[in-house]
């Protein structure tokens, strides 16, 4: 799997690189987006983080989903990225991809401590963070285009 983005050479050395998933399945009401939350953070969001060296941003997103939310994800589309100065104060750039369910199931962990199916038309609505639902409504669109 190729990298999927490239980072400018020019970048600030200091950048974060993180990826993370817009996950999805097929519900009883039509297709449901899985949403963190994470008590540390008190805030609602989608699963992310940082690369591995030498790993690319959609081996990592898997990674990252995995890791957070037990789910076993096979990535359908690059959707978009956020950029961000972290909490800490350095450049921060999350890749994000949609993905599909192909296995697993979610328990509480050191990182996550819930997550929820939302509805298309429920998940802006829980979203913490402006910049992940800008991030959903490019999803919105290409998942009703």
């Amino acid at each position: 799997m190729t990298h999927g983005l490239n980072v400018p050479h020019d970048a600030p050395r200091d950048l974060i690189r993180a990826a993370g998933g817009i996950v999805v399945r097929d519900g009883p009401r039509g297709p449901e987006v899985a949403c963190i939350y994470r008590e540390a953070r008190g805030d609602w969001t989608f699963p992310k983080g940082k690369l591995d060296p030498e790993e690319g941003f959609p081996e990592a997103a898997l990674r990252e989903v995995w890791e957070e939310t037990g789910l076993r994800c096979r990535v359908e589309r690059f959707v978009g990225t956020t950029n961000y100065t972290h909490r800490k104060g350095r450049p921060k750039i999350v890749a994000y991809y949609l993905m599909a369910v192909e296995d697993g199931a979610f328990a509480p962990n050191a990182e996550v401590d819930d997550l929820v199916w939302l509805t298309l038309a429920e998940v802006a609505e829980r979203l913490t963070w402006d910049r992940d639902r800008e991030l959903f409504a490019l999803v919105l669109e290409q998942l009703t285009a």
